[in-house]
């Protein structure tokens, strides 16, 4: 039976890494998924085939909780709030891993008679599975504006007292590894860790919310690797250092694409308050040229090459399917449609890919940023859905923005730009864009759907 449980696990993780490989693009996703739940499934039932595992209506009653929250949960979720779901469930298994190492700690007595290594893992898990779940709630929070987006901070307080917090939860921990067996050492090092995730995604704005998850889920998946040592789990190995190794990976991408340090990032302290100029300073008020849905199809039915710049706007107003129903109506009068994509657009990775791919928009047509910024100085019209930061030119022209040197899709180098927005609200960064006062710049106010839905019919009409 040991043997046999060995294997399971080995075809479980294979499947796993098989799943993920799937991730890599839009055509294969769904089946990637399929493939990885299908090996989180055989490491399940490999898990229930453990000699001594027993308790079996406490399990069934957890499954059937998970199926009956999980389920409807994520299919009824609205692609906009897809990036809170995600940091939501991540955090669930934060907090899982942390339970897992309070439950080790009482059933063996504070340890006793355990390998030190056990020990360390576990409660490295329990630190860090904390941290991550309580760091998640708030992004959630955040996200579905539960909770301000703006930086709320200690001041100059902020750093002492999550020092404070750390070496409260790691002094608990080596008291625990020198033999202490209080119970009230581990609810003190779980406590300390919780609110440390607090006070450490608190301070953080909204405009770095979609590193803040991509840096929890590493969280995640580096606590459920310890905790896999300290059980001697292989899958739980496997599974939690692809998650834990992925998730950095994107982290430090994410970080480089905003052209900031990960310290600085989590130092919090950026993003989300009221809107400033780009400078930082206040300017006086600068003219914006208004348009109407009429004069933006004429001018894109008779260019040549439109690129559409999505951003979290498009998601909000649901117009990605309006979107893709006006570029087919370009095409068919000879004009190159292309979708500008930068790496931190909308409020997770990925999040304009997968809204696109939703409304099947083609794979070929979705640009990345290195690729697409070299061809805007040949692109007659920029039509701009809701993406702010992301194409702001004071990251590459104000020094005292506090966006500069931030990587940005330079749609200002088009012909022509079109702004579609809702008013003249500044992005997650708090910071005016200079790109609406450009000369070049025309807004087309109001919802993003129905805007292009108006668009649509004009383009008919032509």
């Amino acid at each position: 039976m040991t043997d046999f449980i060995a294997i399971l696990y080995i075809i479980a993780f294979a499947l796993f890494i098989y799943g993920l490989m799937g991730l890599t693009g839009p055509r294969t996703a769904v089946r990637g998924n399929w493939i990885a739940a299908a090996g989180m499934g055989i490491a399940v039932v490999a898990t229930l085939l453990t000699p001594g595992m027993g308790n079996w209506v406490l399990i069934a009653l957890g499954v059937g909780i998970g199926v009956v929250v999980g389920v409807p949960s994520a299919r009824k979720v609205k692609m906009t709030a897809m990036p809170q779901m995600v940091a939501l469930f991540n955090g669930v298994g934060g907090g899982a891993v942390a339970l897992i190492a309070w439950v080790e700690f009482n059933s063996t007595g504070g340890y006793a008679h355990e390998p030190v290594y056990i020990a360390i893992a576990s409660l490295f898990a329990a630190i860090i599975g904390s941290i991550s779940f309580w760091g998640s709630n708030i992004a959630f929070g955040k996200l579905q504006e539960l909770i301000s987006g703006r930086p709320i901070t200690l001041g100059k307080l902020q750093q002492p007292v999550n020092a404070l917090l750390l070496l409260i939860a790691l002094a608990c921990a080596v008291a625990i590894v020198a033999g202490g067996d209080s119970w009230l050492l581990i609810v003190g090092l779980l406590v300390a860790s919780g609110i440390l995730g607090l006070t450490v995604v608190l301070p953080i704005g909204g405009a770095d919310m979609p590193v803040v998850i991509s840096l929890l889920n590493a969280f995640t998946g580096l606590s459920a690797a310890a905790m896999g040592l300290a059980l001697d789990n292989t899958a739980l190995i496997v599974a939690g250092m692809i998650v834990g190794a992925s998730g950095s990976i994107l982290t430090n991408l994410m970080a480089k694409a905003m052209n900031r340090s990960i310290p600085a990032i989590v130092a919090g302290g950026f993003g989300g308050g009221p809107a400033i100029a780009a400078g930082g300073a206040a300017k006086e008020a600068r003219p914006v040229r208004s348009t109407s849905a009429a004069d933006t199809a004429i001018q894109m039915a008779y260019a040549s090459k439109v690129v559409v710049v999505p951003g979290y706007g498009m998601a909000v107003a649901q117009a990605q399917h309006t979107v893709r129903e006006m570029a087919k109506l370009l095409e068919k009068k000879g004009i190159t449609v292309e979708y500008a994509i930068h790496p931190v657009a909308g409020r997770m990775p990925g999040h304009m890919n997968v809204l696109l791919a939703e409304a099947d928009v083609p794979y070929e047509q979705l640009k990345e940023m290195d690729e697409i910024n070299s061809e805007f100085a040949q692109t007659d019209v920029a039509l701009v859905i809701g993406a702010n930061d992301v194409t702001n030119p004071a990251a590459q022209t104000d020094p005292s923005s506090p966006i500069y040197g931030m990587p940005i899709l330079k749609v200002n180098e088009s012909r022509s730009v079109i702004v579609l927005k809702r008013g003249m609200s500044s992005g997650f960064a708090g910071i005016d864009n200079d790109l609406f006062y450009d000369p070049k710049t025309s807004m087309l106010f109001g919802d993003a759907k129905s805007s292009v839905g108006e668009i649509v019919e004009e383009l008919k009409a032509l």
